[in-house]
């Protein structure tokens, strides 16, 4: 597995923190470019690609700075020139030797919590979701549509997309709704279980057509982890580690050993099923010293991650030597 770390597309102290633990996988993602704005033209890319690798870090992902919005989710005028554009941004990538691409199908309404400051063990941060309250919120200007307007929509874009994904040797890893509830705010979601997973891979039957296992989403889910991830096999392109306590109604955050799931299993159960993709940890409590400005996804919570998988890891492999 490549340990990875979303890190911003310039160098700072996050580039040498992520060195100095070993990691030498970065995620480029919206969370960490700061007008939430990327290039998807070759040479920007290839410049962006290029600045990582001269200090030793290889791309593994580009998610959430990924060019999919609504108009393509939705099925509005303008559908297939942004689904080129999405092609032609495979492509490039393919040239450049970016092996995944992270992407959603959350319209309307993309992550949501309700909270961004809830104590959790020690005084530490973390964010939360309440459906009841998120609920009590507007609705979403956006044209009325139903669970299988989504499924066409998608269907259209990854016969489409996944022929590209391809020809250009990257393989595409589909998030969860997250919270992956049926609705949020009468919007209906349609990546909300395993079942619904097994429909998109059947869609399009592809190494490239995969799964992006965000291990929260699928606790939120109810499943068993380590089952599931044997479930979908070789078809898990991309890992996000964590975990949540509560369910899809209503769930907090939990530090990576602090919560309900089996994590070592977890672990195992990647090991087992041969994946060697890229793997991140996820929202991440906000720890002492920082200021949670960005809830989630601040230093310190990312690195004590870093650290409990690595030793995870360990274990699974002296494990499988005894």
């Amino acid at each position: 597995m490549k340990l990875s770390l979303i890190l911003p597309p310039t160098p700072d102290e996050r580039w040498d923190l992520a060195k100095q633990m070993g990691v030498t996988d970065a995620v480029v993602h919206t969370l960490e470019i700061g007008d939430g704005t990327c290039p998807h033209e070759y040479d920007p890319l290839l410049q962006w690609v290029n600045r990582f690798r001269n200090a030793g870090i290889d791309v593994a992902v580009f998610e959430g700075s990924v060019p999919i919005s609504d108009v393509t989710r939705l099925g509005l005028p303008g559908r297939d020139e942004e689904i080129e554009e999405f092609c032609t941004f495979l492509r490039n990538l393919g040239r450049i030797g970016v092996p995944v691409v992270c992407y959603d199908w959350m319209g309307g309404i993309r992550w949501a919590r309700t909270a961004q400051s809830v104590p959790t063990r020690g005084g530490a941060l973390t964010t939360a979701y309440d459906n009841e309250q998120m609920s009590a919120g507007p609705t979403p200007d956006i044209p009325d549509l139903t669970a299988e307007d989504l499924w066409e929509n998608l269907e259209y874009f990854l016969e489409r997309v996944v022929p590209v994904a391809e020809e250009a040797g990257v393989k595409l890893g589909l998030h969860p709704d997250d919270p992956p509830r049926e609705e949020v705010r009468g919007v209906p979601r349609i990546i909300n279980s395993v079942e619904a997973y097994d429909r998109v891979l059947d869609i399009y039957d592809s190494p490239h057509n995969g799964v992006t296992f965000c291990q929260g989403n699928f606790a939120a889910m109810g499943v068993d982890i380590p089952e599931t991830i044997h479930h979908f096999g070789d078809k898990i392109n991309f890992v996000h580690f964590r975990d949540v306590e509560g369910d899809a109604d209503k769930f907090v955050e939990t530090f990576h050993d602090d919560g309900p799931t089996d994590m070592l299993a977890a672990m195992k159960a990647y090991k087992d099923v041969g994946f060697d993709g890229p793997i991140r940890p996820d929202h991440v409590p906000t720890m002492a010293g920082e200021d949670n400005t960005n809830p989630g996804y601040e230093t310190q919570g990312r690195l004590f991650a870093i650290g409990y998988m690595k030793g995870l890891l360990e274990q699974v492999d002296a494990d499988a030597e005894t």
